[in-house]
């Protein structure tokens, strides 16, 4: 199984990026599929998640109105819209998979991780 992250960058405050996580090996559409996010000295910390089935969408408080994800079971990729960028959000940004997961806030509950997209955002 690879989760391949990609889509990060350095952006202005209030701009936008779309990050993208493309998965192999599995068969995508019984994952439940998670962000999260590590800022320099913190612990990782979940940002946004998408059911397996349903298309549930579940979000931090912190991205909650700025930050879409979304799925495409086509090309077996899962994305991650980010409008209104604060230099806060600064992070490497990981996606996950979870089987069939319900547990969508918790890191430990995910199956698969990718390598992780850097994201700076600039004041």
């Amino acid at each position: 199984v690879q989760l391949q992250a990609s889509g990060g960058g350095l952006v202005q405050a209030g701009g936008s990026l779309r990050l993208s996580c493309a998965a192999s090996g599995l068969t995508f559409n019984n994952y439940a599929m998670g962000w999260f996010r590590q800022a320099p000295g913190k612990e990782r910390e979940f940002v946004a998640a998408l059911s397996w089935a349903g298309g549930s969408t579940f979000y931090a408080d912190s991205v909650k109105g700025r930050f879409t994800i979304s799925r495409d079971n086509a090309k077996n990729t899962v994305y991650l819209q980010m409008n209104g960028l604060k230099p806060e959000d600064t992070a490497v940004y990981y996606c996950a998979a979870a089987f069939r997961g319900s547990y969508y806030y918790t890191p430990e509950k995910y199956d698969y991780w990718g390598q992780g997209t850097l994201v700076t955002v600039s004041s």
